[in-house]
């Protein structure tokens, strides 16, 4: 039974001679703590503000959508108001700069937004852009790019129109949908004169509608949710849209979440390894009160007493400071929210920030504190004899599966997904146990195999990473694991960057004409042939739909058991296929064979690409049954391919055999490649002034609009990252401040013996470059194995070691290590050799 009284009052009086070391070895989780606050109460505002503002996500009661011109009369009989936009993708070019960009052009006939507003600056620029004419809104981030300004002209197809206002939000858009299409609205009375909808181009018609108050939404959906799903219209409610952006946002919270979580265990690692030091210092303490009868519970408490008021403490600080820093993430995540969030207090997420960290402060902090019940009152007469050691404990193993208990689900609270949960606790074991025996093998080898040859400031410095009460293990687990998500961070962004830089390589195509009429081939064969650019490929494409595989229809489908069952989406999606006997560069036959299609009484066979093939459950031999523009055409499997989808280069799911396609309306492709950048600007606005239509898609506009994406994701990843790496150098601050006693007295020792100032500080130096060179291999080495993992199963990318980025972040941490080493060397030579050796 533990005397709870006697346990208070010892630690009350402990805490008065001691708590300062505490109050350090706390610190450590502090940072943890403030981003765990700040992410969870970020999320759970987002959350509110989502289900507020859901009505200005999609601007409408309801959205139907088909990429084929139709009407819905009955449904604008109940609506009180009906818009229609038909966007599509297509150049505009810009005069004043003399360039061009592809961009999302979004003809507009109503008055659409119903909820919410086209935001402009200047802010009548929408007004003036609903009297209709020649006048257009432009993404602001397009303009930037231009140097336009309002009042500029752009030419969309085959108009000109007057810049009234720069658009800087559309309802459901976020910043980073700018960035990769950005959008350019024109009236809807511009689009025949544009010439930009032909027969087979690729259009999307959105019609929006408003409805009176108590209308029952649901009741009509019901009442047409068959027909639709037929004739392959989508719909978005208010509802839907707030659920999509939901998950949407709560997979990024969650993510957050994690990352901020690992910060916490970093500290805690800390907290675990000054707890280890601090118990060390009072183990004569406790084998005195050993032979005064105390038990060793009774002494177990009196420290988790003072470790539960620290945490709490330190838990209640970072708390405070994420609740402060919740108002900085709305700007670091400007670019991904699709509604405003607004800052207030979660207690929710303070309280569990709290919780979390006590809880997992008494859990790190058992650990050493479990060598307490192993001291022996015989202590007090032989001071070796530290009975410390654990050697097959099953007390201590029972804390360390608690440990990972905690974790796992902490980590299930935030995922939902026990796959997910499973992956996050194995690579947090898996990162902080390789962590671990890669500091012990150190220990060992130093200790081991330490030649006495070495220079001596070389030897003094390998030593000191064992000395007594060193703080080896958790500053390599704590620098390094920061390393790693950082290291992984770069190294990622560095692979997608590479995968599509190939420009210089020699027969890579780096241009791409698309939407282009039929009648329009032969003329821009010619214009290419006359710049002296070689049409690499042409290629025809037909867009069609699946009616039936084997039989079944998409309702048959859905009767079937989950293992039989093909993805609806197999049902839903629009296919893009084309038409030839032979295979291109990034194909390969895998199993049957082309087979040509010579006359009207023959099969046809088509070929599938082997990954879809796959998902979908198709094998050679398989029926299908596509429409064709209304047009129902029988099918079978022949062949499965396996396409290089990396390369630039028109890559299909379905190949169709030559002939079966020639009088379906159809659009074309042409591929070629230019010298240099000036080219590929030059021939691309000829073809934007002489086919004004056709939309160009350039290798450099890919790698801008890829870094530029990849920079910003980067950005809110490295944020995250940075309270790790700041929690590794509060355990490296702390470990310094802990140990400076120690650290002087070796000082003060070898001063005694004649060691010089230069020779010292060089000691010091060493040491800390040895033990960030150390951390940083091993996180940089976890990292590169996570860069392959996700390079190869993930992204399905090649893998190349990024030498640049590795030795970037090698010297960065490692520096970082070295300079506060430094300033802490500083300060213990400044010791005086009498007041030490006095005490």
């Amino acid at each position: 039974m533990v005397d709870w009284g006697w346990s208070f009052k010892m630690a009350k009086r402990e805490f008065r001679k001691t708590g300062v070391k505490l109050v350090l070895f706390i610190s450590a989780i502090v940072t943890g703590i403030a981003a765990l606050v700040a992410v969870t109460s970020f999320g759970e505002n987002l959350s509110k503000d989502i289900d507020n503002q859901a009505k200005e996500l999609l601007g409408a009661d309801l959205l139907l959508k088909k990429n084929q011109t139709i009407e819905f009369p009955e449904v604008e009989k109940l609506a009180n108001e009906h818009a229609l936009e038909i966007n599509f993708a297509s150049m505009v070019y810009f005069p004043k700069a003399g360039n061009s960009r592809l961009t999302q052009v979004r003809a507009l006939e109503g008055a659409f937004p119903y909820y919410g507003s086209l935001e402009t600056l200047p802010q009548e620029g929408e007004r003036t852009f609903r009297l209709g004419g020649s006048r257009a809104l432009v993404e602001k981030t397009l303009m930037a790019q231009f140097g336009a300004v309002v009042g500029d002209s752009i030419k969309v197809g085959n108009v000109t129109l007057e810049i009234v206002g720069a658009l800087q939000k559309v309802p459901g858009q976020t910043g980073i949908t700018a960035t990769v299409a950005p959008a350019v609205y024109i009236p809807m009375d511009q689009l025949e004169a544009s010439g930009l909808v032909q027969y087979g181009s690729r259009v999307n018609y959105n019609h929006y509608f408003l409805f009176p108050e108590n209308f029952d939404l649901q009741a009509l959906i019901d009442e047409n949710k068959e027909v639709w799903e037929e004739d392959r219209v989508n719909f978005d409610t208010v509802q839907t849209q707030k659920e999509s952006t939901g998950r949407s946002f709560e997979n990024l919270s969650n993510f957050l979440t994690l990352v901020a979580f690992i910060a916490v265990l970093l500290g805690c690692v800390g907290v675990g390894s000054a707890v280890n030091v601090f118990v060390k210092e009072k183990l004569p303490s406790v084998a005195v009160l050993r032979c005064l009868g105390v038990k060793a519970l009774d002494i177990i408490v009196v420290y988790l007493v003072q470790i539960f008021f620290m945490g709490l403490l330190g838990s209640i600080i970072g708390a405070m400071a994420g609740a402060l820093l919740q108002f900085l993430l709305p700007l670091v995540f400007s670019d991904f929210l699709p509604v405003e969030v607004s800052v207030q207090l979660a207690w929710g997420s303070i309280s569990m920030g709290i919780v979390t960290g006590v809880m997992i402060s008494i859990l790190f902090a058992l650990i050493p504190l479990l060598k307490i019940r192993k001291v022996s009152p015989m202590m007090t007469l032989r001071p070796d004899d530290q009975s410390g050691g654990f050697g097959k404990d099953s007390v201590r193993i029972f804390v360390l599966l608690g440990i990972i208990l905690f974790i796992l689900l902490f980590s299930f609270f935030l995922l939902g997904k026990w796959d997910q949960t499973f992956w996050f606790t194995g690579f947090v074991v898996l990162a902080f146990g390789a962590l671990w025996l890669l500091a012990m093998g150190v220990m060992k080898a130093i200790r081991t195999f330490l030649p006495i040859s070495l220079n001596y400031p070389v030897r003094q410095a390998l030593s000191n990473l064992y000395r007594p009460n060193n703080q080896t293990v958790s500053l390599l687990a704590t620098i390094g694991l920061g390393t790693a998500m950082i290291g992984t961070l770069f190294f990622i962004q560095d692979q997608l960057l590479d995968e599509v830089r190939f420009a210089d390589k020699e027969d890579q195509p780096n241009m791409l004409f698309f939407d282009i009429q039929t009648s329009q081939v032969d003329s821009m064969k010619a214009v290419l042939e006359a710049e002296g650019l070689p049409v690499l490929q042409h290629v025809p494409i037909i867009t069609m739909g699946v009616s039936e595989v084997n039989g079944l229809t998409k309702k048959d489908n859905e009767e079937l058991s989950d293992e039989e069952r093909r993805s609806g989406s197999f049902y839903n999606r629009e296919f893009r296929v084309t038409y030839r006997d032979s295979l291109i560069n990034t194909e390969e036959l895998l199993e049957g064979s082309l087979i040509p299609y010579r006359s009207d009484s023959d099969s046809i066979f088509v070929s599938m690409e082997e990954g879809y093939a796959e998902r979908n459950h198709v094998k050679i031999g398989d029926e299908i049954v596509f429409n064709v523009q209304g047009r129902p055409l029988t099918t079978y499997v022949g062949s499965i391919r396996k396409v290089n989808f990396r390369r630039v280069s028109t890559n299909f799911l379905v190949l169709f055999p030559d002939k079966v396609l020639d009088n379906a309306p159809k659009f074309h492709v042409l591929i070629t490649k230019t010298k240099d950048d000036n080219t590929s600007a030059e021939i691309q606005n000829i073809m934007v002034r002489q086919f004004p239509n056709v939309s160009v898609v350039n290798l450099s506009m890919i790698v801008e609009t890829l870094e530029d994406l990849l920079g910003k994701i980067g950005f809110v990843i490295q944020f995250m990252a940075f309270f790790s790496i700041l929690t590794g150098v509060l355990v490296l601050i702390s470990s310094l401040l802990i140990s400076k006693f120690q650290r002087v007295r070796e000082n003060i020792l070898l001063r005694t013996i004649g060691a010089e100032r230069k020779v010292l500080i060089k000691i010091n130096i060493l040491e800390y470059l040895f033990l960030g060179s150390l951390a940083a291999g091993g996180g940089l080495v976890l990292s590169v194995l996570a860069s392959f993992l996700l390079s190869y199963f993930v992204f399905e990318i090649a893998f190349s070691l990024p030498w640049q980025p590795l030795f970037l972040v090698f010297t960065l941490i490692t520096g970082l290590t070295v300079f506060l080493g430094w300033i802490n060397s500083l300060n213990i030579l400044k010791a005086k050799t009498m007041d030490i050796l006095r005490s």
